[in-house]
C-alpha cells in the first residue's frame, strides 16, 4: 500500500528471537559475516556447565533449546543503567544454526561496550568471536523501517554451529534511559531450560513488577538492594496461523524503578502516569503557525458545518502529508512540532496526528492523542503500563453537539469527554468517520490533560466491510458458462485492494485480482472485458465489473449436467485442519459481511433434477447462510458469510473447524440438470 499504517514508536531495542522479520534482515547481511576468523579461545565456565545439563522438554520439531539466559540490570541513577546479558543455545537440528547469529541493537542513548560469542562444538576446541569480528548495520530502506533512525545493530556470527554444539554470547550495554522501566522476556520460540533476572538498585530506590501471561514469581532479596528472579522449563511459543500477536501471548515481566520520593520525570507505574509522561513530550508542539492557520481557513472556507470542516482537514493531512519517519533518540516517541510537519509536508504517525490536532484546534475542535498497537491483542486491560506495548499514534476527536452523523461509525461515548471519534491520519485510504480493522476492538492509551487512560476502540458493524458480488450468467448445452459479474467492495475489503492497485503502474495489472479469483474458482476461463470502479475516489465504494467465459463448467455425467451453483469465491478455510491441537485463540482481521448472488440461466431442453439443500449455521461469532432456488429457467444461488466477533477462544476451535467444513461442503455442492421430458 502507498500509505503506512503504523510506525515503530519506541519499540524495545533488544532483539528477541520471536521477531520473525529479523530472518529477512539477517539474510541481507549474511555475506558480510558468514566467514569470520575462527579463533581459539575457551568458552566461559558458565557455558561449559551446560554441556552435560539435561535438556528442557521438547519434541522432534524443536530446532534449538535455550539452555541458559541471564540478564543483570544495574540502575545507577535516573539517567544511567548498565545491563549485562548472557544466553546459550544448544542446536538440535540443522535449521537451528541461526542461533549462532547474535545481534543487539543500540542508539544514541544505548552504547554497547562489549559483545563476545563462543561455540562449544561436539568435538574439537572451542571457538571465540570478539567485538572486532562483528559488524554494525542499520535497519533502513526496507518495508516498515524509518527513513532516518539512529538505531543500529551489532552482529556477530559464531562459527562451528553444528548439530549438538552449544553457542552462546554475552554483551554489556550502558543506557541513558528514556523511561525507568525494563522488560524481561523469558519465553521464546525455543524451549527454555533456565532464565535469570537480577536487578541492582541504588539505596532508597524501590521497584514494582508486573507479570504478563505467567504467574508471579517472588524475588529473592540479596545484599545492597539486589533482587533476583528465576524461572525454569518454559515451554516454547510455536506460531499458529491467525494467532494473537506475539506481544500478547509471550510470558514476560515488566519492572519499573522508582527513586526516593516516587516516580521521576521518566518513570511511571500506571496508565495515568504514562499518559502524563507522554503529554509532557508534546508540550508546545501543537501550536499552529500563521501559515497553518491560513491553510485551515482556506480548507474550511466553503464548509458549512463543523463536520464538513473536520473532513476537509482530515483529508488534507491524509493525502498531502507524506509518511516519512525521522526518529532519533526520543524522537521515536516525541512528535515533531505541528508547524514543522506542515512546512515540510511529511511526518510519521505521531507527526500527522499532531498536525491534525493542531489544525482541528483552529476550528474549535478538541482532540487527544491515542497511543496504540496496530496488532490487536498486544495490549489488553491486564497489560501493565509500559512503553514497549505500542507502535502507533492516532487521534480521538471530541465531536461537538449537533455534529452527529451516521458516517461517524468509529465513536465511543466517554463518561467525561462525551462522544469521541477515532481517526487515523496515517491511513490515507480510510474515510473520515471509520477506522481499519487493526484498530477495531483494540485497546489504546487515551492521553488527556488529566493523564492517560486505557480505552477500547469500537467495533464497526460487519455490513460496513465486505464484498457484494452479483452475477448474471448463461449456461449452454455444452456446459460453457458465460456472463457478467459486478463486485462492490466496502470498508477494509475496499481499502486493502484499492491500496494495492494504486501502486500498480500498468493498467493491465489492475485486473490481476480478477484473474486470481477466477483461477481459484474455475478450471479454465477467459476474460472478455474488465474494469476497475472508483479506484481513486476513496469516499466511494470500490469495485470491479467484468465478463468471463468458462468452457466445460458444467460436467456431463451420463446425460446429466452437474452444475456448481457457487460459481466464484471461497469462504471455507483449512486453518483448523492441522494434526496438532490449537493453543492460541483464532483472530479475525475485522468484522465482515460478504454476499454472493449468482443467477444462471439454464440451457434450453434441460430441467432441474436435484438442488443442493440450504445451509444455515450460526455460532454467534460467525454465521453462514446459503440457498439455491429455481425460478422459471433461472437457477439462483445466494449466500452470506458474516464475522461478528474478532476472536474465537481455543475452547471453540473444533466448532470453528466444523463451521469451515460446512462452508466447504456447500461450496462443492452441485445442482443436477436432466433433459426435459418431451
Amino acid at each position: 500500500m502507498k500509505n503506512k499504517s503504523y510506525c515503530n514508536q519506541g519499540l524495545p531495542l533488544r532483539v528477541i528471537k520471536l521477531n520473525a522479520c529479523w530472518s529477512l534482515y539477517l539474510a541481507a547481511i549474511f555475506f558480510l559475516i558468514c566467514a569470520p576468523l575462527a579463533q581459539a579461545g575457551d568458552a566461559p565456565q558458565w557455558m561449559h556447565a551446560l554441556v552435560n545439563a539435561p535438556l528442557p522438554a521438547h519434541d522432534e520439531k524443536t530446532d534449538t533449546v535455550l539452555m541458559y539466559s541471564e540478564k543483570t540490570v544495574n540502575v545507577q541513577s535516573t539517567d544511567k543503567i548498565k545491563t549485562t546479558v548472557r544466553e546459550a543455545y544448544k542446536i538440535l537440528r540443522p535449521s537451528g544454526r541461526d542461533a549462532a547469529i547474535a545481534h543487539v541493537s543500540f542508539n544514541a542513548h544505548i552504547k554497547i561496550s562489549y559483545l563476545h560469542g563462543w561455540c562449544i562444538p561436539v568435538q574439537g576446541k572451542d571457538y571465540e568471536i570478539k567485538d572486532k569480528d562483528g559488524v554494525e548495520v542499520a535497519l533502513t530502506k526496507i518495508v516498515g523501517s524509518e527513513l532516518i533512525t539512529d538505531v543500529r545493530t551489532k552482529v556477530i556470527n559464531i562459527p562451528g554451529a553444528d548439530v549438538g554444539s552449544i553457542v552462546g554470547y554475552e554483551y554489556e550495554e550502558d543506557e541513558q534511559p528514556m523511561v525507568l522501566q525494563d522488560t524481561w522476556y523469558f519465553q521464546q520460540e525455543s524451549p527454555v531450560r533456565e532464565s535469570h533476572y537480577s536487578l541492582q538498585l541504588p539505596n532508597g530506590w524501590e521497584y514494582r513488577t508486573f507479570w504478563i501471561n505467567y504467574p508471579e514469581v517472588k524475588a529473592v532479596a540479596g545484599a545492597n538492594n539486589l533482587w533476583q528472579w528465576s524461572v525454569t522449563d518454559i515451554k516454547e511459543i510455536r506460531p499458529e496461523q491467525d494467532m494473537p500477536p506475539i506481544a500478547g501471548v509471550v510470558s514476560s515481566m515488566v519492572v519499573s524503578f522508582f527513586p526516593p520520593g516516587g516516580p521521576s520525570v521518566n518513570g511511571f507505574a500506571s496508565w495515568q502516569q504514562m499518559g502524563a509522561w507522554y503529554r509532557n513530550l508534546t508540550t508546545g508542539r501543537l501550536d499552529a503557525s500563521p501559515e497553518t492557520k491560513q491553510k485551515v481557513a482556506t480548507l474550511t472556507a466553503s464548509a458549512t458545518t463543523p463536520l464538513d470542516k473536520m473532513k476537509a482537514i482530515a483529508e488534507f493531512v491524509q493525502k498531502n502529508i507524506r509518511y516519512v519517519a525521522i526518529e532519533l533518540g526520543i524522537g521515536g516517541w516525541q512528535p515533531h512540532a505541528a508547524n514543522e510537519v506542515f512546512s515540510h509536508r511529511y511526518g510519521d504517525c505521531k507527526d500527522k496526528a499532531t498536525l491534525t490536532s493542531s489544525m482541528l484546534h483552529e476550528i474549535g475542535i478538541e482532540s487527544f492523542y491515542v497511543i496504540i498497537n496496530t496488532h490487536r491483542g498486544a495490549v489488553t486491560p491486564d497489560t501493565p503500563a509500559h512503553v514497549g506495548g505500542f507502535n502507533h499514534a492516532i487521534l480521538a476527536i471530541r465531536i461537538p453537539d449537533g455534529a452527529n452523523s451516521p458516517s461517524l461509525a468509529a465513536t465511543i461515548q466517554h463518561p467525561r469527554l462525551g462522544k469521541l471519534l477515532f481517526f487515523d491520519p496515517t491511513n490515507e485510504l480510510t474515510p473520515f468517520g471509520e477506522i481499519g480493522g487493526y484498530l477495531q476492538q483494540n485497546w489504546g492509551l487515551l492521553v488527556t490533560p488529566e493523564g492517560g487512560e486505557l480505552v477500547e476502540l469500537p467495533r464497526q458493524a460487519p455490513a460496513m466491510n465486505g464484498i457484494q458480488r452479483t452475477a448474471k450468467l448463461t449456461l449452454d448445452p455444452s456446459g460453457t458458462l458465460r456472463g457478467d459479474v459486478s463486485e462492490v467492495r466496502l470498508g477494509g475489503r475496499a481499502w486493502d485492494q484499492r491500496g494495492t492497485l494504486l501502486s500498480v503502474t500498468q493498467a493491465s495489472d489492475r485486473i490481476k485480482p480478477i484473474e486470481t479469483l477466477l483461477a481459484d474458482s474455475l478450471s479454465t476461463f477467459s476474460i472478455a472485458k474488465a474494469e476497475v470502479v472508483n479506484l481513486h475516489q476513496t469516499d466511494q465504494p470500490f469495485g470491479f465489473n467484468y465478463s468471463f467465459e468458462a468452457i466445460n463448467y458444467a460436467k456431463n455425467a451420463g446425460g446429466l449436467l452437474l452444475v456448481r451453483p457457487r460459481v466464484l469465491g471461497r469462504k471455507g478455510s483449512g486453518i483448523m485442519e492441522t494434526k496438532e491441537p490449537r493453543h492460541f485463540p483464532i483472530e479475525f482481521d475485522e468484522p465482515v459481511r460478504d454476499t454472493d448472488t449468482f443467477e444462471i440461466t439454464l440451457p434450453a431442453g434441460y430441467e432441474v433434477d436435484d438442488l443442493p439443500p440450504p445451509v444455515d449455521v450460526d455460532y454467534g461469532y460467525a454465521n453462514y447462510h446459503s440457498k439455491t432456488v429455481l425460478t422459471g429457467n433461472v437457477l439462483r444461488y445466494s449466500r452470506a458469510f458474516e464475522v461478528k466477533d474478532l476472536s474465537v477462544p481455543v475452547s471453540k476451535a473444533d466448532e470453528l473447524k466444523k463451521f469451515y467444513r460446512i462452508i466447504a461442503g456447500d461450496e462443492r455442492s452441485t445442482a443436477v440438470l436432466k433433459p426435459a421430458a418431451k
